[in-house]
Formats: structure tokens, C-alpha cells, sequence
């Protein structure tokens, strides 16, 4: 491989972090070498305590009030939803691009509830069919998630016509936002959602270890945590307790990394203020060099896609793929078809090639990528 810059294009699994999130991250960790880090968390109780709520509130056009840290995506989405009190017999709706981390967990509270798992069925191009959700909708649907963009395809779900059709009914509407937040705009009154989860280290190009929900306020006293952590509550000798903590700060637990928290600050303050997806032109030329591939079959469904392409070839393993292209300097991934089971693992999809792209990638990476991919299948 020559010396030419590596081209990353495996922001849907983690970004190359952001310059000032790395500079946040490990100045606190030295100071905490320095000082000692409870001393450190002292030296930054502003930005830890105040200002990294108020700065991904303004990404998601939430309250800071509403906001809740936490390690990672998955905690934010099990901490929150996993606690749901739901009605015995409800129904809870799911897309056919649900993650199956959250397939899991849901699976889990309906079992322990006896609730049904419904999928909204789609269209023949791949969209969802919201006039079945409009005709189905009733008392029952007591939740209903929504993962934004999946991690497994580009589909770009319309989550906020979807919470129109929920408005004024009791169904809590969850939004999994992990590959979104920081790609595209987010505005939780637009969707209408009642929790959006989200993470650090993906399209925000914040630091791993890093996550977040928001929740309405409306919905605190729906959420049955298994335990209150003392930064948020007061206990007496008898092992009573009472809670101290107005935000939804309530739902996290009190240890935490610092140098984590103070990164997801830096990349949340830098999302606000700058434009958010990969230019269009970007997105279509990595479209166009997969579709120009030879042999390969583009995993696209939907009518609307943003920052994620994947791909299969009939007779190449994706590993093989993958393995050809990051030595000539292109990184990208391996999906996983059980990740998606209700989408790609039950159209036999077991591997492909995922290829995602943001802002700091330009024509010339892509031109790279597609001139690597075609001689990587040239022979087959």
C-alpha cells in the first residue's frame, strides 16, 4: 500500500473521533494522573454537571432537564425502555429493522408482561407501511420503537410521520438514534417521540464509552428502575429512601468516566454547529461505485437512504472483501445478518459489506474505495 491518508468509511461502527473530542478526553484523564480524579471531577463539575445536558439537549431540541448520560447506547436504551410499565396483553410494535440488541431486551419485557411483538410490515420497495400502522393502531399498542437509520442498511425510517400517526394515543414511542444523531438533524417535538437513545461514537465522532436517552418528562413515573443510584437519592438509617434529582439524571448511575463524558461534550457542542450528513454528491458516488461493482447485489430497501451502504457479492465472502480493501488503505466493515434478524437474516443474509461515509470523506475516497472494490472482484 502506498502512503496515501487511510479512507474510513466505517462511521456506522465508530468514527475517527473529533480532533477537540480527543484533546477533552485525554487532558482530563492526565489530570486526573495529576490531581487525583475525583479532584478532577471537582476542577470540571460544570461541564460534567451542567454543560454536556445542555449541549446534546440543543442537538435533540430537548430540554437539558430530559437528558440522561450514560456508557453506551445499549445502556441508555435497556435503563430506559427495559423499565417500561407496560399493561399485561399489550401490543408492541417493531419495524423489520430492529436491532437485535433491542429484539432482545423486548423480548424479555414482553415475556415477563405477556405482551405481543407485532412487525409493521412494508411495502414491496422496502418502506414501512404507515397506512397499516394508521388502521391497526388502538388501546393496545403500548410501545412502539423505531430504530432511525439501521446499522445494517441506509433505509431512513420516517420516525417523524410516524409520530404523527401516535399523536394522542397512550403507545410510548421509542426512537434508537444511534446512527443519526450527528448525521442528520434531530428534533424530539418534530418526531414526537417520548425517548430517543443515542451514542458518542458514531456520526457525533465522540469518544467510545459514551451514551445518552432523552425521555420525556411525562413519562418518568412509567419507568420502574430496579435501583436509584445515591447521586440522586437521600437514604435513612431504615434503608428508606427519597429521590433528590429534578432531570432525568435520575436514570443513570453514578460512576461514570469523566474523560468520556467531557468528549461526548466536545463532539456534541461541534455537531450543533456544524452541517451534520456527508455531502449527497459523497452518499451517491459510494451508491454508484457498488452498483458499478461487478456481481454484487446492493442491500437497499426503502426510498429514502442516507450514510450507509451495504452490499453482497454472490460469490466472494464479505470478510474476503473487507480484508482486500483495508490493504490498499479503505476501511470498512462486516455486517452481521443476525444484527438485523427480522430484515437481512430472513432473506438469508448472513455477511455483507458495509461501507458508510460522513463529512469528512470526499470523491476522491470513494474514488479509491470503487477503483479498490473492482479490482477486488475483478477475478470473480
Amino acid at each position: 500500500m502506498s502512503a496515501q491518508k487511510r479512507v474510513h468509511l466505517n462511521t456506522a461502527g465508530a468514527a475517527v473521533p473529533l480532533p477537540a473530542a480527543v484533546e477533552a478526553f485525554t487532558q482530563f484523564t492526565l489530570l486526573e494522573a495529576e490531581l487525583g480524579p475525583y479532584e478532577a471531577e471537582e476542577r470540571y463539575a460544570g461541564q460534567l454537571g451542567e454543560d454536556v445536558y445542555a449541549a446534546v439537549g440543543r442537538l435533540l431540541g430537548a430540554p437539558a432537564g430530559t437528558i440522561a448520560l450514560f456508557a453506551s447506547a445499549t445502556d441508555a436504551w435497556c435503563r430506559t425502555v427495559c423499565n417500561l410499565r407496560l399493561s399485561r396483553g399489550s401490543r408492541i410494535w417493531v419495524t423489520p429493522y430492529e436491532y437485535a440488541g433491542n429484539l432482545i431486551a423486548l423480548r424479555l419485557l414482553a415475556d415477563r408482561l405477556g405482551c405481543r411483538i407485532e412487525v409493521v410490515p412494508t411495502l414491496p420497495d422496502g418502506d414501512l407501511d404507515l397506512d397499516w400502522m394508521r388502521r391497526e393502531l388502538d388501546e393496545r399498542v403500548a410501545l412502539v420503537s423505531v430504530v432511525h437509520i439501521p446499522s445494517g442498511c441506509g433505509i431512513v425510517l420516517p420516525v417523524a410521520e410516524i409520530g404523527a400517526i401516535l399523536t394522542g394515543s397512550d403507545a410510548v414511542y421509542v426512537v434508537d438514534a444511534c446512527q443519526s444523531v450527528g448525521h442528520l438533524p434531530l428534533d424530539v417535538a418534530q418526531i414526537g417521540c417520548d425517548i430517543l437513545t443515542g451514542a458518542g461514537r458514531k456520526f457525533l465522532r465522540g469518544p467510545r464509552g459514551s451514551g445518552f436517552a432523552y425521555v420525556a418528562r411525562s413519562l418518568w413515573d412509567r419507568i420502574e428502575l430496579p435501583f436509584y443510584d445515591l447521586h440522586v437519592a437521600d437514604v435513612d438509617a431504615s434503608g428508606a429512601f427519597r429521590l433528590e434529582c429534578a432531570t432525568a439524571a435520575r436514570f443513570e448511575t453514578a460512576e461514570r468516566s469523566g474523560a468520556a463524558v467531557l468528549g461526548l461534550l466536545a463532539a456534541a457542542e461541534h455537531a450543533h454547529e456544524r452541517a451534520h450528513a456527508a455531502d449527497s454528491e459523497v452518499f451517491d458516488a459510494l451508491t454508484g461505485a457498488v452498483r458499478r461493482a461487478p456481481g454484487v447485489q446492493l442491500l437497499a430497501p426503502g426510498s429514502t437512504h442516507s450514510g450507509i451502504v451495504s452490499f453482497v457479492h454472490a460469490d466472494v465472502p464479505a470478510e474476503r472483501i473487507r480484508a482486500f480493501l483495508a490493504n490498499e488503505g479503505v476501511h470498512v466493515w462486516v455486517g452481521t445478518g443476525s444484527h438485523t434478524p427480522l430484515y437481512h437474516a430472513a432473506r438469508g443474509v448472513d455477511r455483507f459489506v458495509r461501507a458508510s461515509v460522513h463529512y469528512y470523506n470526499d470523491l476522491g475516497d470513494i474514488d479509491r474505495f470503487g477503483r479498490a472494490l473492482a479490482t477486488a472482484l475483478a477475478d470473480h
